[in-house]
């Protein structure tokens, strides 16, 4: 019951503190550039992951930092597990540089969240029309990495359920390829805080391990993908074993199982 409770609590908090936030973009959208809106939005998320901390008792702890390029210029493409809608929201605070998101349309129809998405420099597709979608990916993708922009994609397409891996799709690794962008596969575990299709948010911590940059020069899009996957959902049974049986990393993945303990961790924020 009090985990319902609080969690109804942090959604009106979203409610409340959307609106406006939202309104105020679609304005200043009119006076600021891409990146000036950029981190007005992610400001708001920081809000709500902050309001997920403090009403639900969700903390966050991440590692390898380290691996993402300190050069202004490098662009990367972000492959990232999705589990829930906590990474979506909490990426743009994590990461030091500006996301571009590959989203469906749809999104940008909701009431003044996807209203102010649209203002953003993202990649918004429609899923119906593939081969366009592919299209817009490919031009919009080369736009943003030639301006040394990351860009950020979840392979399995939509969010899966704990302790599950989905279909892991290579229109990230394909990107990669074209671009000659690496990657950087990254693991995470916020389903057992905030289940997908599910408002109910459990306090506890989200572990996020960043892996280390993946080059993708003289790689096919089938292979990159498969050694992102296997990188991924590797590190899935050091950070959340108790949702996987043993031996399931060789079963799913075809690569070895994972190491039995993970080097310490910094403090849950």
């Amino acid at each position: 019951m009090l985990i319902a409770l609080r969690s109804i609590l942090f959604v009106l908090y979203l409610i409340v503190t959307v609106v406006p936030w939202g309104t105020a973009v679609v304005v200043c959208s009119l006076f600021l550039n891409s990146t000036q809106l950029y981190w007005m939005c992610a400001n708001w998320l920081r809000v709500a992951i902050w309001g997920a901390r403090l009403i639900c008792g969700v903390r966050w702890r991440v590692r390898g930092m380290e691996h993402l390029p300190t050069d202004q210029s490098q662009s990367v493409i972000l492959l990232s597990k999705h589990q829930s809608t906590w990474e979506t929201f909490a990426y743009p605070m994590l990461m030091p540089r500006p996301l571009a998101y590959v989203f469906k349309r749809e999104l940008i129809y909701i009431p003044f969240f996807g209203w102010a998405m649209a203002r953003l420099d993202m990649i918004h597709i429609d899923r119906s029309k593939r081969s366009e979608a592919w299209n817009k990916v490919a031009a919009q993708g080369r736009r943003i990495a030639g301006l040394g922009n990351w860009i950020i994609m979840f392979p399995e397409g939509t969010r899966v359920a704990r302790g599950k891996t989905g279909d892991y799709k290579t229109g990230g690794t394909r990107l990669a390829v074209e671009t000659g962008v690496p990657v950087v596969p990254i693991a995470m575990n916020s389903a057992s805080c905030w289940p997908r299709k599910s408002f109910l948010l459990r306090p506890g911590v989200v572990d996020i391990s960043i892996g280390p940059m993946i080059p993708s020069t003289g790689r096919t899009p089938a292979d990159l993908m498969k050694e992102v996957q296997g990188w991924i959902e590797t590190e899935m049974r050091v950070l959340d074993p108790a949702a996987y049986p043993a031996g399931g990393a060789s079963a799913m993945t075809g690569v070895p199982p994972a190491p039995p303990a993970p080097p310490p961790a910094p403090a849950a924020v």
